[in-house]
């Protein structure tokens, strides 16, 4: 009788690698093609068959001493695996991607707090004319006429004020990353 026959007869060899490697052989392509159907991808259906052959080798005893077929056991046992991995899925809180190895750490905010920093230095160089001009554009979210309304001064003046601002500004910013690298 051919390895097969004897495993679908309940008749499987002694040896316990033998008797797992006869089944797999057998019943793995079959069983694989029913768990693809409720898995939702590749490698989970890969787990569920694995661990039915794990159990299957667990409970060789009782297998090769049973008359029944193995082949009914082997689908049922994948069953409730597969009922099994959908409860824990659905019980399983969403999962979360984590974020990529450049953006993590970042979370504590500590990156907004040292720019505010740096930030709030570099306006203190800077002279009160150019500051308010500035706080009143950038952080109030003025326009120029409003701002040079609000100054009482000329929109061109506002205008040169807002530029020589922003060059200050930068040229300290630079200095800073100069010294910090």
């Amino acid at each position: 009788m051919s390895a097969t026959t004897h495993a679908a007869s309940g008749e499987l060899p002694g040896d316990p690698d033998a008797a797992i490697r006869q089944l797999y052989s057998h019943y793995a392509s079959a069983l694989h093609a029913y768990v693809e159907q409720f898995c939702p991808d590749r490698a989970s259906a890969d787990d569920i068959v694995q661990e039915t052959f794990i159990r299957a080798w667990r409970h060789l005893p009782q297998l090769s001493a049973d008359d029944r077929p193995i082949r009914p056991w082997l689908f049922r046992v994948a069953r409730n695996l597969l009922i099994d991995a959908n409860r824990a899925a659905q019980a399983r809180p969403m999962t979360v991607p984590e974020p990529p190895a450049g953006e993590a750490g970042t979370d504590s905010g500590m990156e907004e707090v040292l720019d505010r920093q740096l930030i709030f230095a570099a306006l203190a160089h800077l002279s009160s004319a150019h500051q308010s001009v500035l706080v009143e554009t950038f952080y109030r979210g003025g326009t120029m006429a409003a701002v040079a309304r609000e100054l009482g001064i000329p929109d061109g003046t506002a205008r040169s004020r807002l530029h020589y601002a922003l060059d200050a500004l930068r040229q300290h910013l630079e200095e800073h990353d100069a010294i910090a690298c």
